[in-house]
């Protein structure tokens, strides 16, 4: 346990060194939890290290960079790479599958509403690769996702200072509506879908 809090410690001070390219670097490779990244940058605002806009401006780039990343990944591997190489990156094959089948069902929407459902958030981006879906339509609903979830852990971070390491316990009461706003858009938009299908069928 202290060699994980060591190895921990020593990612964030090279974040810090870094400043907006260590958030923006941290979270395309996401080593370590993007909620850890965003609300230790929220630390460095407090500390007058890094400014607020900066913090999440890189904060969203670093967000819809990964995303990029595993759009690749399915597109450009499709399955056969993830269930070769998924477990490097933390990605297991069930969770492509339940993805795979939302993508399906309801289309390039889900790439939005799936960005406030924990492990969905990365994942989703794998069908969307294979889908081939439109890379524009991609980038802006990931990044349109991203901002709200950004401020959330950046703005945490800078409120909490010294004691961002609670961030967890402070962001619950936060997530846990975000995720039924999520399902309530899920279900606007399966609606929305049902009802447009319908009238193309009369």
């Amino acid at each position: 346990m202290d060699l994980v809090k060591d190895i921990l410690h020593e990612v964030l001070l090279w974040i810090e060194s870094l400043g907006y390219f260590g958030i923006l670097i941290g979270l395309l490779i996401e080593v370590i939890p993007s909620e850890i990244v965003l609300g230790y940058g929220g630390y460095l605002v407090s500390e007058g290290k890094i400014s607020y806009f900066g913090a999440v401006i890189f904060g969203i780039l670093g967000a819809v960079g990964q995303n990029w990343i595993l759009y690749a990944f399915g597109r450009f591997g499709g399955r056969p790479l993830v269930e070769k190489y998924g477990k490097y990156i933390k990605i297991k094959t069930k969770h492509v599958d339940i993805a795979e089948n939302w993508f399906k069902k309801y289309g390039a929407g889900i790439v939005f509403t799936a960005r406030f459902v924990p492990v969905m958030r990365q994942v989703i981006s794998i069908p969307a690769g294979m889908a081939k879906m439109n890379f524009t339509l991609f980038t802006l609903l990931t990044a349109l996702a991203s901002i709200p979830w950004t401020i959330l852990f950046v703005h945490l971070g800078k409120t909490l200072g010294e004691n961002w390491e609670d961030i967890d316990q402070k962001a619950a009461q936060y997530v846990q509506p975000a995720i039924l706003i999520a399902i309530a858009l899920l279900i606007v938009y399966v609606v929305y879908k049902f009802i447009r299908a319908k009238g193309k069928s009369v």
